[in-house]
Parts: C-alpha cells; sequence; structure tokens
C-alpha cells in the first residue's frame, strides 16, 4: 500500500517537473536497462564507460540523482505486473450489495 502511495506521489511530481528533467530521468532508466540485459551473475559492475553517461547527465541536471537506483529488470517487471493486478482487483470489486428497487415497483409487489 506504501509502495502505491509513493508512486501516485511520484506521479504527481511528474506533472511539475520540466520537461528536460523527464527527458533526463527516462535516459537514465534506459540506458540501466541496457546495463542489465548483459545479466551480470551476482552484482552489477559498472565499468568507466558505463559510469561516463551518468556523470554526463548529472551535469546537465543535477536533480536525475534522484533516480539512480540499479535495479533487475525481472523487478521492474514484477512491479508492473503486482500493480496491474491491484487495479484490476480494485476495479472489478462490486459497489456494494444489490442496487435499491424504486418504490413503485415495491408497492406493485405488494399489491
Amino acid at each position: 500500500m506504501l509502495g502505491m502511495v509513493e508512486l501516485l506521489l511520484n506521479w504527481l511530481a511528474s506533472l511539475v517537473k520540466s520537461r528536460r528533467r523527464l527527458r533526463a530521468e527516462n535516459l537514465v532508466l534506459r540506458y540501466q536497462a541496457n546495463i542489465l540485459r548483459r545479466r551480470a551473475p551476482r552484482r552489477v559492475r559498472l565499468s568507466n564507460a558505463d559510469r561516463l553517461p551518468f556523470v554526463w547527465l548529472y551535469r546537465l541536471c543535477p536533480a536525475v540523482v534522484d533516480t539512480v537506483a540499479i535495479i533487475r529488470l525481472e523487478t521492474l517487471i514484477r512491479w508492473h505486473r503486482r500493480g496491474f493486478k491491484a487495479f484490476w482487483r480494485w476495479k472489478s470489486q462490486s459497489r456494494g450489495g444489490r442496487p435499491a428497487i424504486p418504490r413503485k415497483i415495491r408497492e406493485l409487489i405488494r399489491e
């Protein structure tokens, strides 16, 4: 639940971020995904060539440092699946009981 609240707050914050910052964040996330596609066995080892784009993006937009957290692609997909599952579970919940019967119909039944 706390993760969903954090996701909502981050989404609301993204509405006021500049397009330049959002593009930089997306570029960082795409680059991280490319690094993780190499499938390091245990720990991801970054080379200097891997670090260079992070430094360049940090100098371009220092606020990007908040988004730099290397995660596995499987983790990201699992988070998305949980989110969609929670959304559709919420969406398909019943809205509470039986619909009310109009008064005229109830009177007709009593007659």
